[in-house]
Protein backbone atom coordinates (compact mmCIF):
# COMPACT_ATOMS: atom_id res chain seq x y z
CA UNK A 1 0.00 0.00 0.00
CA UNK A 2 1.15 3.36 -1.24
CA UNK A 3 1.92 5.71 2.24
CA UNK A 4 -0.62 8.81 2.45
CA UNK A 5 2.07 11.16 2.63
CA UNK A 6 4.06 9.75 -0.66
CA UNK A 7 0.54 10.00 -2.44
CA UNK A 8 0.10 13.54 -1.92
CA UNK A 9 3.26 14.34 -2.88
CA UNK A 10 2.65 13.10 -6.20
CA UNK A 11 -0.44 14.86 -6.89
CA UNK A 12 0.99 17.86 -5.86
CA UNK A 13 3.57 16.96 -8.23
CA UNK A 14 1.58 16.42 -11.08
CA UNK A 15 -1.09 19.32 -9.96
CA UNK A 16 2.40 21.79 -9.64
CA UNK A 17 3.53 20.53 -12.99
CA UNK A 18 0.41 21.98 -14.65
CA UNK A 19 -0.29 25.00 -12.96
CA UNK A 20 3.47 25.88 -13.63
CA UNK A 21 3.21 25.65 -17.49
CA UNK A 22 -0.41 27.30 -17.60
CA UNK A 23 1.47 30.51 -15.45
CA UNK A 24 3.94 30.43 -18.36
CA UNK A 25 7.00 29.46 -15.30
CA UNK A 26 8.60 27.08 -17.55
CA UNK A 27 11.84 27.95 -16.35
CA UNK A 28 10.62 27.34 -12.71
CA UNK A 29 9.14 24.12 -14.22
CA UNK A 30 12.34 22.15 -15.18
CA UNK A 31 12.64 21.96 -11.66
CA UNK A 32 10.37 18.93 -11.13
CA UNK A 33 12.66 16.89 -13.97
CA UNK A 34 15.86 15.08 -12.87
CA UNK A 35 19.08 15.38 -14.61
CA UNK A 36 18.32 12.68 -17.18
CA UNK A 37 14.82 12.56 -17.56
CA UNK A 38 12.76 11.60 -20.27
CA UNK A 39 10.31 13.96 -21.74
CA UNK A 40 8.35 12.83 -24.83
CA UNK A 41 4.60 13.20 -26.59
CA UNK A 42 3.44 10.74 -28.70
CA UNK A 43 0.17 9.42 -30.30
CA UNK A 44 -1.75 7.17 -28.47
CA UNK A 45 -1.45 5.19 -32.52
CA UNK A 46 2.03 4.87 -32.23
CA UNK A 47 2.28 4.08 -28.56
CA UNK A 48 -0.22 1.28 -28.88
CA UNK A 49 1.71 0.12 -32.28
CA UNK A 50 4.85 0.09 -30.81
CA UNK A 51 6.05 2.51 -33.51
CA UNK A 52 8.80 5.05 -32.76
CA UNK A 53 7.73 8.53 -34.01
CA UNK A 54 7.27 10.86 -31.38
CA UNK A 55 6.66 14.27 -31.63
CA UNK A 56 8.19 15.76 -29.32
CA UNK A 57 11.68 14.14 -27.45
CA UNK A 58 14.22 15.22 -24.97
CA UNK A 59 16.07 13.00 -23.27
CA UNK A 60 17.72 15.08 -20.62
CA UNK A 61 16.95 18.14 -18.48
CA UNK A 62 19.15 20.26 -20.45
CA UNK A 63 17.48 19.38 -24.22
CA UNK A 64 14.55 20.56 -21.79
CA UNK A 65 16.41 23.63 -20.90
CA UNK A 66 17.39 24.10 -24.47
CA UNK A 67 13.21 23.98 -25.96
CA UNK A 68 12.62 26.53 -23.38
CA UNK A 69 15.50 29.14 -24.31
CA UNK A 70 14.28 28.82 -27.75
CA UNK A 71 10.47 29.02 -27.11
CA UNK A 72 11.61 32.20 -25.15
CA UNK A 73 14.25 33.74 -27.85
CA UNK A 74 14.05 32.08 -31.54
CA UNK A 75 10.59 30.68 -31.94
CA UNK A 76 8.10 32.89 -33.41
CA UNK A 77 4.48 31.20 -32.36
CA UNK A 78 0.51 31.52 -31.64
CA UNK A 79 0.79 33.73 -28.18
CA UNK A 80 -1.88 32.23 -26.04
CA UNK A 81 -2.83 31.08 -22.73
CA UNK A 82 -2.83 27.34 -21.69
CA UNK A 83 -4.81 25.53 -18.95
CA UNK A 84 -4.78 22.07 -18.28
CA UNK A 85 -7.07 20.03 -16.62
CA UNK A 86 -6.01 16.71 -15.11
CA UNK A 87 -7.65 13.71 -14.22
CA UNK A 88 -7.59 11.49 -11.23
CA UNK A 89 -3.77 10.42 -10.54
CA UNK A 90 -3.22 6.73 -10.62
CA UNK A 91 -0.35 4.88 -8.67
CA UNK A 92 0.24 2.00 -10.74
CA UNK A 93 2.85 0.54 -8.84
CA UNK A 94 6.16 0.82 -7.10
CA UNK A 95 9.62 -0.26 -8.85
CA UNK A 96 12.41 0.25 -6.44
CA UNK A 97 11.37 3.32 -4.89
CA UNK A 98 10.21 4.80 -7.99
CA UNK A 99 6.17 5.03 -9.05
CA UNK A 100 4.69 4.45 -12.22
CA UNK A 101 1.87 7.24 -12.54
CA UNK A 102 -1.01 7.83 -14.82
CA UNK A 103 -3.70 10.72 -15.28
CA UNK A 104 -5.62 11.82 -17.81
CA UNK A 105 -5.27 15.55 -19.13
CA UNK A 106 -6.67 17.87 -21.63
CA UNK A 107 -5.50 21.30 -22.68
CA UNK A 108 -7.04 24.02 -23.98
CA UNK A 109 -5.35 27.06 -25.34
CA UNK A 110 -6.90 30.92 -25.05
CA UNK A 111 -5.50 33.51 -27.77
CA UNK A 112 -5.48 37.06 -27.94
CA UNK A 113 -8.34 37.21 -29.54
CA UNK A 114 -10.52 35.82 -26.44
CA UNK A 115 -11.00 32.29 -28.24
CA UNK A 116 -10.44 29.01 -26.35
CA UNK A 117 -9.99 25.88 -28.55
CA UNK A 118 -9.56 22.22 -26.79
CA UNK A 119 -5.68 21.46 -27.96
CA UNK A 120 -4.84 17.94 -26.87
CA UNK A 121 -6.31 15.24 -25.36
CA UNK A 122 -4.52 12.19 -23.52
CA UNK A 123 -3.03 10.46 -20.65
CA UNK A 124 0.39 11.08 -18.97
CA UNK A 125 2.51 8.05 -18.43
CA UNK A 126 5.04 8.95 -15.74
CA UNK A 127 8.00 7.56 -13.80
CA UNK A 128 8.78 9.48 -10.68
CA UNK A 129 11.38 9.44 -8.04
CA UNK A 130 11.77 11.15 -4.67
CA UNK A 131 15.21 12.92 -4.34
CA UNK A 132 15.83 14.45 -0.89
CA UNK A 133 12.48 13.71 0.19
CA UNK A 134 11.13 15.25 -2.98
CA UNK A 135 9.36 13.73 -6.20
CA UNK A 136 10.32 14.37 -9.54
CA UNK A 137 9.74 13.27 -12.74
CA UNK A 138 12.27 10.48 -14.61
CA UNK A 139 9.70 9.90 -17.33
CA UNK A 140 6.98 12.59 -18.42
CA UNK A 141 5.48 11.34 -21.58
CA UNK A 142 1.97 12.28 -22.78
CA UNK A 143 0.44 10.02 -24.99
CA UNK A 144 -1.77 12.39 -26.97
CA UNK A 145 -4.98 10.82 -28.18
CA UNK A 146 -4.58 11.64 -31.40
CA UNK A 147 -1.87 12.96 -33.90
CA UNK A 148 -4.69 16.36 -34.40
CA UNK A 149 -2.59 18.71 -32.68
CA UNK A 150 -4.15 22.05 -34.32
CA UNK A 151 -1.52 24.63 -34.03
CA UNK A 152 2.53 24.67 -33.30
CA UNK A 153 3.33 22.47 -30.66
CA UNK A 154 5.14 25.48 -28.69
CA UNK A 155 4.65 24.82 -24.95
CA UNK A 156 4.58 22.10 -22.74
CA UNK A 157 1.71 19.89 -22.71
Amino acid sequence: MIKAAVRDAINDLLADYCHFIDDDRLEEWLDFFTEDCVYKILSRENEESGLPLELLSCRNKNMLRDRILSLREANIYNIHFDKHLLGAVRILGEEGGDYRVQANYSVYQSNQEGVSELFSVGTYRDLITFADGKPLFKEKIAVADTFGIPRLLSTPI
